[in-house]
């Protein structure tokens, strides 16, 4: 097993806990006090692309991409001359040729174009608690940058407050105040994309969205992810609220209902309550049976006024990797997001979390050899993106070449909600009155806040790009969360436009498998991308000999 270093000493950065392959810890908490790559970038921005304390420092790669097979072992190319995709209006000129004008803007869709100013999108924040506490700071973050955000499954099924009668909504609190509040501040970038699973079908969740909200939400389709083979789940420690969602139909472990599990509650042996979803397409044993329900499916939202459907698949393999492929191509769906394992979750058992699926580079190997399979035979090939333990703007560059043409965008899941739970405490310190409502975790700010300063202006490096993009009056409204996603992902976005000028690629589309090479043989043999001097090797000849 590979152990990824704690600490990096040039970036001034550590890990609480033990690191993973996308240099995030394996637990992420919420009242963590820093300090790794991603909590310090939500505060200083762009300024942790270089090295500490310049001046009194010089710096050398502590590379490790020799070893093993993951995104961490693909290296960036390189190139000493040319420049492609740029800009309108912009020539070749070195002054021209510079990575602020690099431009990373993308869209997807099939007959409606969705724009995202970054090619960045969260994963499903769906019914753990946790997406619940901090949705307003993701949400307005997501607005404000322009990126989609995805509200995922079960919300309006564990909603207390939520009516469902017959199978129809009448009433749905928190999946109204998930969608109202990245509606809030949206401009026309990102959007909200809002998940079904099993039992959102069966309680109308689609039905309601487009009935409320038209189309100005998107509507998942849900196969899975890559932390789980089985459906969401979340924990419980009331005895009530477990027999409440037993009786809206979930999957409740133990069962509260039971007279021997409940006096073990009482007694306190028991403490908690796993709520479990369903599984998909459990009544039929054939991929053409599947395909049938999943058009039928897909014609439904439609009928009903859906203009853009996108599908979730999880790291099942190669067979359930193909379906997703050619099925959402077919049917027309404008994005397929493929989860790769060695991703995150807000709940999953851990052995299955660390042992079942295939490994996101693997995974995002095939689908990229497949969809190539289907361009090759004149067929549309749906938008992708990709997921699965993708954290820092060198995996963007790596997903997107790994899957060009076909990707379109990379899905981060804890990486973009780490600025949110660092924003919330910073916040509920700063004001206490608020602690509750933002949900803060601190009494007083850690030694990794204070070195930068104790009023956000000083904190966060985006505070006033954030304040010049809605007004100083508006700034009140701004929880310090979304403030902290916008300077996470200003740094993402400057990193990877320094990739891409030195890969000598001015727009995203010009991206492609060239500008990535393999750092060993394992890699090259998986990828099918060239090891690194063997690519070009055979052109360096012919200068050679020329």
């Amino acid at each position: 097993m590979i152990q990824w270093p704690k600490t990096n000493d040039a970036i001034g950065t550590a890990n609480r806990g033990n690191p993973c392959e996308s240099g995030l810890c394996t637990l992420c908490r919420a009242d963590c006090q820093g300090k790794c790559e991603t909590f310090m970038s939500s505060m200083k921005g762009r300024k942790i692309l270089y090295p500490r304390d310049f001046g009194t420092v010089t710096a050398g790669s502590a590379n490790t991409t020799a070893i093993g097979v993951s995104y961490n072992s693909l290296r960036i190319q390189g190139y000493n001359y040319g420049a492609y995709g740029l800009p309108k209006g912009l020539s070749n000129s070195a002054d021209d040729c510079i990575f602020p004008n690099v431009n990373i803007e993308t869209e997807f869709g099939n007959k409606v174009k969705t724009k995202a100013r970054v090619p960045i999108m969260t994963g499903a924040l769906g019914s753990t608690f946790i997406a619940a506490k901090y949705w307003e700071s993701f949400a307005v973050g997501a607005a404000l940058v322009g990126f989609p955000i995805v509200v995922g499954e079960n919300v309006v099924g564990i909603d207390k407050q939520a009516v469902i009668e017959n199978g129809k909504i009448k009433k749905a609190p928190e999946l109204d105040r998930r969608i109202e509040t990245f509606l809030r501040y949206f401009d026309g970038y990102g959007a909200i994309i809002v998940q079904l699973n099993v039992e959102d079908t069966r309680n109308g969740v689609a039905e309601y969205v487009i009935e409320k909200y038209g189309d100005k939400v998107i509507i998942e389709l849900k196969w899975g992810q890559g932390a789980k083979d089985i459906g969401g789940e979340i924990q419980v420690n009331d005895l009530e609220y477990a027999i409440f969602l037993k009786n809206r139909g979930y999957v409740v472990d133990p069962d509260p209902t039971k007279p021997e599990v409940q006096a073990a509650f009482k007694a306190g042996a028991i403490k908690s309550f796993a709520r479990h979803s369903r599984l998909g397409y459990t009544n039929y044993n054939k991929v053409e049976k599947v395909e049938e329900d999943f058009s039928r499916a897909v014609r439904h939202l439609k009928k009903i006024g859906y203009k853009r459907i996108t599908l979730k698949t999880g790291s099942y393999g190669m067979e359930g990797l193909a379906m997703a492929i050619k099925f959402a191509s077919k049917y027309g769906l404008d994005l397929l997001t493929i989860d790769g394992s060695g991703g995150g979750t807000g709940m999953s058992p851990w052995n299955m979390m660390e042992t079942w699926g295939v490994p996101s580079i693997l995974l995002h190997s095939k689908a990229y050899e497949y969809a190539s399979i289907l361009a090759a035979k004149g067929q549309r090939v749906v938008d992708m993106a990709f997921a699965g333990g993708l954290a820092r703007e060198d995996h963007i560059f790596k997903a997107l070449a790994l899957g060009a043409p076909f990707t379109k965008l990379v899905c981060m899941g804890r990486a973009l909600m780490i600025p949110g739970f660092l924003g919330a405490n910073i916040q509920g310190v700063i004001d206490p009155s608020s602690k509750a409502k933002v949900n803060g975790n601190w009494d007083k700010l850690p030694a990794s806040v204070t070195e930068l300063g104790t009023k956000p202006e000083e904190i966060f490096a985006g505070y006033f790009d954030v304040e010049k993009k809605v007004g100083k009056n508006e700034m009140k409204n701004i929880p310090l969360g979304a403030i902290a996603v916008w300077t996470l992902s200003d740094k993402l976005a400057a990193g990877l436009q320094q990739l891409m000028a030195g890969a000598r690629k001015f727009t995203l589309k010009q991206i492609s498998r060239n500008d990535i090479s393999s750092a060993n043989r394992e890699t090259e043999k998986e990828t099918k991308i060239p090891f690194i001097t063997d690519y070009q090797d055979e052109i360096a000849k012919k200068i050679l000999e020329s």
